[in-house]
């Protein structure tokens, strides 16, 4: 009877532990992309474009306006203006 005990707690224990540790892990990978409020923002961003690694295109919606920005990892330049919606 004890060896029994001891064998479900020996096998069960690390499972539901990974259980957790995954749903966290998940969580925190998922919780960003959750779309938080966005009609309340000024800053929309519409699509964006992975180029390279570190280069992508951003198309990003300010003011009635789409601009079009390249994102690396050196910074944002804006390549052109859009004209309003």
């Amino acid at each position: 009877m004890l060896w029994s005990y001891i064998l479900k707690l020996v096998v069960l224990l690390p499972l539901v532990c990974g259980l957790m540790i995954g749903c966290l892990y998940a969580w925190r990978k998922l919780e960003g992309r959750l779309n938080k409020q966005q009609a309340s923002r000024l800053i929309n961003v519409q699509e964006t474009m992975v180029l390279s690694p570190g280069l992508r295109l951003a198309v990003i919606e300010f003011e009635g306006k789409k601009l079009l920005v390249s994102v690396a990892r050196g910074g944002v330049t804006l390549i052109d203006k859009g004209g309003s919606l």
